[in-house]
């Protein structure tokens, strides 16, 4: 793809205009998250209160229902490249099991049940991920891929917030328990399955007209990477240390003495914030470059678990996850455009394979190990390590895997 003329008016305008595609997909990840986001702020809540288990067992479930997720992740993204780019029916598949099995969390008998429940859901999660972002990446022009990502970034966050305050409201005005609001999530999911399946039709990308020789797959392998790709994700998996679940924000919450409902609310407004942000840090992340924003995004996380080692109300509470919240958005659509930007077009299902893999390699000793600090030493401990953590992470982003500026000349 040639660079777009930007001294011609009606080019400028039509090349920053977001593809249907694009939009639609947006509108799927705010249902699948409306969903997403009543069940799952309420599983430490329904770990530690209805399951009498605490942060060992929250740690171990969601690290291995992102384990498991993430290798499928890459087996999916590569399988959408050597069907050419025909990524829709895989999409469809994983939506289609997470909204089944989500909802089947509200009938629980035990925390081994839950995390069976939730393992399926992030299969599903694996299997739709990254075919989902390349399906983005293949109808987005290149110079206006932060900002796409940043758009569906910004509506996954708005159906969080949406699925935390129906949460709340629900448990506040209604006589529904708490297993009762987690079968209803069940309504919006199925929406989210409507919209992907009559709202997305996958187009013939450039890769069917492409040579032969383009058309061959570089071999499965971690040294097949280039060698930016591979210091991005050294660093990325090391930061997946520090990016402990959000839910321990909450657990943090439930040991302070806060109620569910206000719990709920936090949840809301922290993904609030997100998706505040989101949106302008893709467009910012066009402008000034990927890495800036990503390193806006990862020191907000370092600043803010410092914080949260210090928390004791939940005044503070409040105010440090919003401000987490708000320039954690900034990153969001920086850090999947970067993989788009290193990537060729017949490979960028295996590109954000490969993303997905290794932000979630590390999951299950993160998720574990975050939960046997808080476990043996305390939340304080815990917040504190993940926030050394991340600034280790943050050095080397600058000094060893810093993104050359992409210029947009696909």
């Amino acid at each position: 793809m040639n660079k777009p003329d930007r001294s011609n008016p009606t080019h400028s305008a039509i090349s920053k205009k977001l593809p249907q595609t694009v939009i639609v997909l947006g509108l799927v990840s705010f249902f699948n998250d409306f969903a997403s986001d009543i069940v799952v702020p309420l599983i430490p809540i329904l770990l530690a209160t209805v399951l009498s288990a605490g942060p060992i067992a929250l740690g171990l479930i969601e690290g291995v229902a992102d384990a498991l997720a993430c290798f499928l992740k890459l087996w999916a993204g590569r399988h959408s490249d050597v069907m050419r780019g025909r990524r829709k029916n895989l999409a469809l598949g994983g939506y289609t099991l997470s909204n089944l099995a989500r909802p089947l969390l509200g009938l629980a008998g035990s925390w081994v049940t839950v995390l069976l429940l939730r393992s399926i859901d992030r299969v599903g999660k694996g299997l739709r991920s990254a075919p989902r972002d390349a399906i983005v990446a293949d109808a987005t022009p290149p110079h206006i891929r932060g900002y796409a990502f940043g758009f569906h970034r910004a509506l996954d966050n708005a159906g969080a917030v949406a699925g935390g305050l129906t949460a709340a409201a629900v448990l506040a005005w209604s006589d529904l328990s708490l297993s009762e609001v987690i079968v209803w999530s069940a309504v919006p999911g199925f929406v989210a399955i409507a919209l992907l399946g009559v709202g997305v039709k996958e187009e013939k990308t450039n890769i069917d007209s492409a040579p032969a020789a383009q058309r061959i797959l570089p071999p499965l392998r971690w040294s097949a990477l280039s060698a930016p790709m591979h210091h991005y994700l050294w660093v990325l998996m090391l930061f997946t240390f520090a990016r402990a679940s959000e839910t321990f924000i909450l657990l943090l919450g439930h040991e302070l003495g806060v109620d569910v409902v206000e719990l709920l609310l936090l949840w809301s407004a922290l993904n609030l914030a997100k998706a505040i942000t989101s949106t302008h840090g893709g467009q910012l992340a066009d402008h000034f470059g990927r890495g800036t924003l990503i390193l806006i995004g990862w020191s907000a996380l370092a600043l803010s678990f410092l914080a949260l080692s210090q928390v004791t109300a939940s005044t503070g509470l409040w105010l440090v996850s919003i401000f987490y919240g708000l320039l954690m958005g900034m990153s969001e659509g920086a850090e999947r455009a970067l993989i788009s930007d290193y990537a060729s077009p017949n490979e960028r299902g295996t590109a954000f394979g490969w993303y997905h893999l290794v932000s979630g390699i590390a999951a299950i000793p993160a998720g574990l190990l975050f939960g046997v600090i808080w476990h043996v030493f305390g939340a304080a401990a815990a917040f504190l390590f993940a926030s050394l953590l991340a600034l280790l992470a943050i050095v080397l982003l600058r000094l060893w895997a810093w993104p050359v500026r992409h210029h947009y000349n696909e």
